[in-house]
């Protein structure tokens, strides 16, 4: 399996509001907005900002998936 990684806001909206868009499904997913789908993740550091080399040693410390965590828990 290849990781998806995202380094820029541009990346990111790529793997997100894009797609949605793409879909016709951006009333309901593709950002973090009152009222829309949460899934995400919660990492442990801060892949945006962190030396590429160390992007691979990254956990998730929590998983989201229609607002319900299913992995970990959020503080």
């Amino acid at each position: 399996m290849i990781p998806i990684i995202a380094r820029s806001s541009r990346d990111i909206l790529g793997l997100t509001l894009d797609p949605a868009y793409a879909s016709f499904t951006e009333r309901d997913l593709g950002s973090l907005t009152i009222g829309k789908r949460a899934d995400f993740i919660v990492l442990d550091r801060n892949i945006m900002t962190v030396p590429a080399g160390e992007i691979l040693q990254t956990k998730v410390l929590a998983t989201v998936l229609d607002g319900v965590v299913q992995f970990g828990r959020l503080k």
